[in-house]
């Protein structure tokens, strides 16, 4: 129960202390209060240099996540090189302990096979990496980029927000796709190169297509679902995270 208390008296003051800050003000004061307990996490998508810059500007120290599926697009892991040559990042890799070609040998193409497939993917593949870094950092705070206008399912995200034995926090929660197309541009950052082509999220190359004339959710998971279940307070992310 002590955890329990600590987190949610925790979530309460970080939300009314980062409510009035800007994304930068809201990333260094998250670093001066948690030192360790906090680790952030990239996917290395569409918006992923945002991110990664603001901890690059106000909190270098941050160490950054990369859950390596082994299903990402070629051109998602050259994008990764050039953030991580660009940024210095203190970038830790994290993969499956299932390889992807062990994964398809044994099981088939999990994400072709229903909830219960998609499910015990995420599980394998982002889920378990995921613990396992968060463990392994020894961090209870999970800075992550995740915006309200990106999905309903994140509509009414607060700031901070408990998930299961961690706190998340959104420093750019409240940016509208303009303020990105903004921040892109101010600093001359690099978008990723599938983002010409069509495609508005990122992820998988198995279950994320360009978007034609729709929103972005449903360009993932042929529609079914937005979320792969690291953002999830219910569902998939039932698994401890």
């Amino acid at each position: 129960m002590t955890q329990v208390m600590t987190l949610d008296t925790l979530s309460d003051e970080l939300s009314a202390a980062l409510a009035p800050l800007r994304a930068g003000e809201r990333i260094r004061l998250l670093h001066e209060r948690l030192g360790t307990r906090l680790v952030a996490t990239t996917s290395f998508g569409i918006q992923a240099a945002i991110m990664l810059h603001l901890i690059h500007v106000h909190a270098p120290e941050i160490p950054v996540v990369f859950i390596d599926t082994g299903f990402l697009f070629p051109e998602t892991y050259r994008y990764a090189e050039d953030l991580i040559t660009r940024f210095k990042l203190d970038l830790r890799i994290y993969q499956p302990t299932v390889s992807a070609a062990r994964m398809q040998a044994l099981w088939g193409e999990l994400w072709t096979q229903g909830k219960a497939g998609a499910d015990r993917y995420a599980m394998l593949s982002k889920i378990e990496p995921l613990n396992r870094a968060l463990n392994e950092t020894g961090a209870d705070v999970w800075l992550s980029g995740l915006r309200r206008s990106q999905s309903h399912t994140r509509a009414d995200r607060p700031l901070i927000e408990r998930q299961k034995n961690t706190l998340k926090a959104y420093p750019i929660l409240d940016w509208a796709d303009a303020q990105v197309d903004h921040y892109f541009h101010q600093h001359d950052l690099p978008r990723h190169p599938l983002a010409a082509m069509g495609y508005v999220t990122m992820g998988d190359w198995h279950s994320t297509r360009p978007a034609v004339n729709e929103p972005a959710a449903a360009t993932r998971f042929n529609g079914e679902k937005y979320e792969c279940g690291l953002h999830l307070a219910s569902g998939v992310a039932d698994f401890q995270i």
